[in-house]
């Protein structure tokens, strides 16, 4: 008996500033039979930004998103979209937002 677990990416779409949401099936097979399938998804930001280490309280620091961690496909989608105006224009919108 050979239990296997896999992800298959079943959609990836970019959506209002360029953030990309990635839809994930979770497939469990037995002997190469689909017992299980679990879906879960997520979302990918262009840009963030994080207090460092040894900055003062106030001092935020944009940093792009590491997306080496993301399918290649995931990878080569925020390749092409996230250009440097598209994360400028991802920035201020976060910084126009009002808590």
């Amino acid at each position: 008996m050979t239990i296997t677990k896999t992800e298959e990416i079943s959609k990836i779409e970019v959506v209002q500033n360029c953030i990309i949401q990635v839809a994930t099936d979770v497939v469990i097979r037995e002997n190469d039979v689909e017992i299980s399938r679990t879906k879960k998804r997520h979302s990918i930001i262009p840009c963030g930004y994080s207090r460092q280490q040894d900055s003062t309280p106030d001092e935020w620091v944009w940093e792009d998103t590491d997306i080496s961690g993301e399918a290649t496909e995931v990878q080569a989608v925020a390749n092409a979209v996230w250009t440097d105006t598209v994360k400028a224009n991802y920035k201020t919108f976060v910084e126009n937002q009002e808590v």
